[in-house]
């Protein structure tokens, strides 16, 4: 086979799932509440009233998930810790026996079966004993995470090399404190933004040696939502709106975790619109950008479409027409943009100068079902990551420095504030039975691993 037309000899194929998107048994044992067992069950949060009470009840299917990803054929599989399931409020001093051993399982089985875990430590669903003392916008849960971190490294480091710290720290800051789209669901207060992004990077940089310490060779990363964003016209005024964007979006995360500085015009921009004050950036202590900065192992980059930003602060009318031409989009709305996965990876590696890059999700929401036979062709979900995986593959011969590739995600689950209405999984679930159906993108994504990404079709 031509290797130049492949991926590396030792890449690393995926698909990722998040604890409180699948797992379900809330309250199983010795579960303690977490932000999204709250969330989800205030009237009008969720699509549908859903909530992740049962989600796929991967706390009891486990065995049957492990089977079905092997059977895919992947060599990796990267899921998320329910914190609460280790600390049911987040303050006790011992963690909880059988929330470990759940994971502790998980791990031995997976390995048993060739796939090497990558674990994530905080997809989202902090204690809720942690969001009622004020949760990421407060300094201390940076001692209550690296105590979390620490004990699970501990439990779990003698097998799992892997680990990430967080999730899209973005959602949690801009979507929990600006739109109020995940919890706590604030709108418009930027000072608690800022401070619950520095606080989520913040306990990155000071858990990364307490994993170290705990897990030999280990490597460690942090996830984030990244894209590239482009003004929708030559406009000064859009021009103005992307930069900010791009700054509150991907620069507020890379510029610490890389170049040890925050973004000054991010932080003038909001105060020229007064939307905070000098005093509302007190959070950042001495010192604290060099513990953020300390050196990953990798980045994990999550990415699904790019970003056309208009300026919506002036009349129509009043600024130039839009000029891009936008893609096809998902049944979720997000426009599909294979090169903007070429283009983020080059800037990542050209101005970021990040040494080692997993893809750590990738997908597309598309609501295709079982046919009278039983069968789902979901076409467009393979021609979406056909076309993802090739421009990623560009990417690499051209040298980003990319190492793995986690397709979001391995079954339908719960979509957070769109509840069971957006469906991304290689596998269909009937969320009332919880029967698993495998996709055709499925059987196209294991064809296409076992080539190692050799698709001429």
């Amino acid at each position: 086979m031509p290797e130049n037309k492949m991926f590396p000899r030792d890449f690393k194929w995926g698909t990722a799932t998040s604890s409180y998107q699948i797992e379900g048994a809330p309250t199983a044992g010795g579960k303690g509440p977490s932000v999204w067992d709250t969330f989800s069950h205030i009237e009008g949060k969720i699509n549908n009233g859903d909530t992740g009470d049962t989600a796929c009840d991967h706390y009891h299917l486990w065995r049957d998930d492990i089977g079905l990803l092997k059977k895919l054929g992947v060599n990796a599989y990267r899921f998320s810790i329910s914190w609460p399931r280790i600390f049911p409020t987040g303050k006790e001093n011992e963690p909880n026996q059988i929330g470990l051993d759940f994971y502790s399982r998980l791990v031995d089985t997976l390995l048993e079966n060739q796939i090497t875990p990558f674990i994530t430590l905080n997809h989202w669903d902090i204690p809720q004993g942690l969001e009622d003392i004020g949760g990421w916008t407060e300094r201390d849960i940076v001692h209550d995470f690296v105590k979390y971190s620490y004990h699970v490294s501990k439990h779990l480091g003698d097998r799992v090399r892997n680990w990430i710290t967080h999730n899209e720290p973005w959602c949690i800051s801009y979507l929990g404190y600006i739109e109020g789209h995940k919890p706590p669901g604030l709108i418009n207060k930027w000072s608690k933004s800022l401070a619950t992004a520095h606080h989520l990077l913040l306990s990155h940089g000071m858990a990364i040696p307490e994993i170290r310490n705990n897990s030999k060779q280990s490597e460690i990363g942090i996830t984030l939502n990244l894209n590239t964003a482009i003004p929708a016209s030559g406009s000064t005024y859009d021009e103005d709106a992307c930069r900010f964007f791009d700054g509150q979006f991907n620069r507020l995360y890379l510029n610490p975790l890389y170049n040890n500085e925050y973004p000054d015009d991010v932080f003038e921009y909001l105060k020229t619109k007064s939307l905070i004050s000098e005093s509302d950036l007190n959070f950042i202590k001495q010192g604290d950008l060099n513990i953020i900065s300390t050196k990953t192992d990798f980045l994990g980059v999550n990415y699904y479409s790019r970003a056309v930003i208009r300026n919506e602060e002036i009349d129509e009318k009043n600024n130039l027409p839009r000029n891009v031409d936008m893609g096809p989009k998902t049944d979720f709305g997000w426009e599909i943009y294979p090169p903007g996965i070429y283009d983020l990876l080059m800037r990542l590696k050209n101005e970021y100068k990040v040494q080692n890059i997993y893809i750590t999700e990738n997908g597309c929401s598309y609501g295709d079902g079982p046919n009278s036979e039983g069968k789902i062709n979901d076409k467009r979900r393979i021609e979406y990551y056909l076309s993802h995986l090739t421009e990623l593959k560009r990417a690499i011969e051209d040298g980003a420095p990319c190492n793995g590739y986690f397709a979001w995600s391995l079954m339908d689950n719960f979509e957070w504030a769109q509840g069971f209405s957006q469906r991304f999984g290689l596998i269909w679930v009937d969320f009332e039975t919880l029967e698993r159906i495998p996709k055709d993108s499925y059987y196209w994504y294991k064809k296409y691993i076992s080539a190692n990404g050799l698709d001429e079709d």
